[in-house]
Parts: C-alpha cells; sequence; structure tokens
C-alpha cells in the first residue's frame, strides 16, 4: 500500500515506521533492502537486526528469492548473533581469545553456583536465579564491577534485599568469565559497547561499513542495544526502525520504551510512517 511504499523507497536519512501487528512491516524491512539492492547498495553494507533467529532466516529467504543470491552478504541476524561476529574478529582489543566460549544460561548458572558455594554463601537468600538476573541487569544497563561499586543506591538494594555481597559476586563471576575465555549472553551487548566506545577505530571501520541500518520491533530494544546502533548509525544515520510504541514484549528483559519515543528528538529530521491497515 502507500504507506509501505513510502517506507520501502525512502532510503536517505532516518526513517520511523509504527506499524502493529498483521500490518506488513516484515514485508516493509525486506523489501527495503530489496531497493537497497537493486539501487546498487553493496549488501556488505547492510545491517539487519532482529530479535529472533526465525525472524532473519525467514527474512533472509524472502530476500534470496527475488534477488538471488545476494542476500548472502548482508550482516543479517540477532543482535546477539550480530555482535557476536564482530566481538570474533576484534577480541584481541578486549583481552579475549577470538575462539571466545558462549555461556548459555546454564552455564552461567553452574558458574554463579560454585562462586556462590565457595564463598559460603547462604542458598536461600542467593538463590542462583535472582542473582544471575541481578547481573543480567547490570549488564544491560551498562553496570560494570567498577560501576556498581561507585553506585551507592543499587548496593543499597542489595543490602535492604539481604545480600550485601553481590557485589563481590558479580566481580568473581566477571573475573572467572575472563579466564576462562568467556563471554555470557549480556557479554555480547556489554563488550560491543566497550569495543565501540573505546576504539574510535573500530568504531569507525564499523560506521563506514555499515551504512544503512535497520531495526526490528525497535521498541523491544533495551539500553545497551540503543547505545550500540545509535554509535553505528550515526556517520550517515541512514536508519531505518520498525516498531509499535503500543508494545514493548521484552519489557522484562530491560527493552526501553523510550527508545521508540525519543527516536523523533536523536534523528531531528526523522521521517515517520504509519503502517495503519491491517492485513490479518
Amino acid at each position: 500500500n502507500v504507506s509501505q511504499r513510502k517506507a520501502v523507497e525512502h532510503i536517505s536519512g532516518p526513517v520511523m515506521v509504527i506499524a502493529g501487528a498483521g500490518s506488513g512491516k516484515t514485508r516493509v524491512l525486506t523489501y527495503r533492502i530489496v531497493h537497497l539492492l537493486k539501487n546498487g547498495v553493496d549488501p556488505f553494507n547492510i545491517l539487519s537486526l532482529t530479535f529472533t533467529n526465525k525472524a532473519a532466516k525467514e527474512m533472509k529467504e524472502r530476500i534470496e528469492k527475488i534477488v538471488g543470491l545476494d542476500a548472502k552478504n548482508i550482516w543479517m541476524g540477532t543482535f546477539h548473533s550480530v555482535f557476536a561476529k564482530i566481538l570474533r574478529y576484534e577480541a584481541d582489543k578486549l583481552g579475549y581469545p577470538s575462539n571466545f566460549t558462549i555461556y548459555d544460561t546454564d552455564d552461567s548458572k553452574a558458574l554463579l553456583r560454585r562462586i556462590i558455594k565457595e564463598m559460603n554463601l547462604d542458598t536461600d537468600i542467593y538463590k542462583v536465579n535472582i542473582v544471575q538476573s541481578r547481573i543480567s541487569s547490570f549488564k544491560n544497563n551498562l553496570i560494570t564491577v567498577k560501576a556498581y561499586n561507585n553506585n551507592a543506591e543499587l548496593k543499597t538494594q542489595d543490602d535492604s534485599a539481604h545480600r550485601p555481597q553481590m557485589g563481590a559476586i558479580y566481580e568473581r563471576y566477571v573475573k572467572e568469565c575472563f579466564k576462562s575465555g568467556a563471554m555470557d549472553f549480556d557479554d555480547l551487548l556489554l563488550k560491543t559497547n566497550e569495543l565501540l566506545f573505546r576504539h574510535p577505530d573500530v568504531l569507525l571501520k564499523y560506521q563506514e561499513r555499515f551504512q544503512y541500518v535497520l531495526v526490528d520491533e525497535y521498541q523491544d530494544t533495551n539500553h545497551s542495544q540503543y547505545l550500540i546502533v545509535k554509535a553505528i548509525a550515526a556517520l550517515n544515520e541512514n536508519i531505518c526502525v520498525v516498531g509499535d510504541d503500543a508494545q514493548s514484549i521484552y519489557s522484562f528483559r530491560g527493552a526501553n520504551i523510550r527508545n521508540i519515543l525519543n527516536f523523533k528528538s536523536d534523528y531531528s529530521d526523522v521521517k515517520l510512517i504509519k503502517l495503519e491497515q491491517n492485513y490479518r
């Protein structure tokens, strides 16, 4: 329809597409990439971020059907898979081996259990799920061990919850992961931020590479994801985000609805397009 076509064809500068379920937003993202490719943009210069592997796979398959094998070179996938790929290339800058291990939830819990046991802490108070969730929220809000130790409010919260050793657990956990050459799921975002903000040359490299940035389900991004996307898109500002400001399903993971609401102030010349026709 007319709105979808506008969202596909307006390729220069920041674009925000507000789209509810069933309004054809995946179709818009797919055809926007097709339009970029047909206009001579190298697939290698396109970064497309989604929240699920299924969404990325579906989009890639659709694009390949329309334009052929070009889609193979698009940097398309979930935030975590794309940033893991970048971190493998740049791992040495952060003191990690390029073949670093990625800990899943079970690996993280096993390590935390061992730390809690070695510190002789009460496992009824320091429940591993609670500790892991707390550390995850620190990382998604870019609160390092040092930042935690300098934050009186966070320490007071943990003291009030009868967990005064939370900072010490966090510190040991981070050291053990590093020593083992491992990153957990949340590190994939935290370390990407660290990489881009501590190494301006690396940031510039990816800003120049990713001339077009597309983000699906933007309302579900957390603070860490928001900062990475903003940094990478800062050079060209050819960024297209698609989201529904009425629906944030990942708030339990720290998704920040303000990111979609603030997009207009982040980019003053943003083109706002609403997809209001429902096809379901």
